[in-house]
């Protein structure tokens, strides 16, 4: 279904009508109410999802479902001050940052001028690293901060809501075109870290917890509501190494699985 949406001349037609943010609040309606409740033992079912993980409670919707919470233990943060964690559980991938493009294999370049719609601020990162979780709907969909510090304000920019599946990343600049959400974390150990939220088909809300705020590392930034969608953190050039392995995996089309507080930078 999605090779025929995303390469041919009748799907990309229909996929106009798909992507827009209209859709996904009628969609989003329904799955707040009552009325969708039957869809979650089969949504467990198809997905493998493991609700020994998550606290016990009756869910009232399907969404308040999808933005279930995990059970306290089930999530350690790593603590170390050197340690650059996951922000969310999801599929890793890394890339540097070169003359403002991020390009990813077999995937549409897209420049962080567009990304953030502020090129004085994107200067910023040019020869850094930018890392890409891509959530899929089996995944815990609440997210954390990489570190403790402050946070500027929420930067809101709309946009149409494609899927993140990777045939979507090779024929639209995804992350480009579709609604997201992002601040700057003034952290206390990497600079200054932007960490941005990307909706998603279906994904009409993204949910965040705070404006400028002290953070501490670890802690509930926010949540997505119904479907797959994508964090993208943006770092500094010189704040953090990576693993020359995790570069070899992202150049050869292999998402890291990760989830979230754990380690995913080199110890020094």
């Amino acid at each position: 279904m999605l090779r025929f949406l995303y390469e041919t001349v009748i799907g990309r037609c229909i996929l106009k009508v798909l992507t827009r943010p209209s859709l996904s609040r009628l969609a989003g309606k329904f799955c707040d109410s009552r009325c969708s409740r039957f869809l979650i033992p089969g949504f467990v079912r198809k997905n493998h999802i493991n609700l020994r993980e998550y606290e016990n409670r009756k869910y009232e919707s399907f969404n308040q479902f999808f933005c279930r919470k995990i059970r306290t233990g089930c999530r350690p943060v790593d603590r170390d001050p050197g340690a650059f964690i996951a922000p969310c559980d999801g599929l890793l991938s890394i890339y540097p940052i070169e003359k403002d493009l991020v390009i990813p294999v077999k995937q549409s370049r897209f420049g962080i001028p567009d990304l953030l719609r502020d090129p004085q601020l994107a200067a910023e990162y040019e020869g850094g690293t930018c890392l890409v979780f891509r959530l899929c709907v089996n995944h815990y969909h609440r997210y954390m901060y990489p570190d403790s510090g402050t946070k500027g304000k929420n930067i809101c920019i709309p946009g149409v809501l494609h899927t993140v599946r990777p045939i979507a990343l090779r024929n639209v600049p995804v992350f480009t075109e579709n609604a997201r959400e992002y601040t700057v974390l003034h952290t206390e150990n990497f600079g200054d870290v932007i960490q941005m939220e990307v909706g998603a088909m279906l994904v009409g809300r993204i949910q965040n917890l705070h404006q400028e705020a002290v953070i501490r590392r670890g802690q509930e930034k926010g949540y997505f509501e119904y479907g797959g969608s994508t964090i993208i953190l943006l770092v500094k050039p010189g704040q953090v190494q990576f693993s020359s392995k995790l570069y070899a995996q992202t150049r050869e089309g292999k998402e890291v699985p990760v989830k979230a507080g754990q380690r995913i930078n080199v110890r020094k």
